[in-house]
């Protein structure tokens, strides 16, 4: 249900790059090890993380004060 709300898919995207970021970050052979096919999503999502992390930080603060006011 996620795919028809716009908030919602930005919460998922929002939430699958940090969690892709730390794994990463944690256990690297994790990630790394996936870096074609669907599974390479994920390989996209932590590097997106790593490089655009004060926009990924700026997008999540606020995604949570919009979350909050509603």
């Amino acid at each position: 249900s996620a795919l028809f709300n716009f908030q919602s898919l930005l919460l998922v995207i929002l939430l699958m790059i940090c969690t892709c970021t730390y794994v990463r970050a944690v256990t690297p052979r994790l990630i790394d090890r996936n870096k074609e096919g669907f599974l390479g999503l994920f390989w996209m999502s932590a590097r997106i993380g790593e490089r655009l992390s004060p926009y990924v930080a700026m997008a999540c603060v606020a995604m949570a004060v919009t979350i909050l006011i509603q």
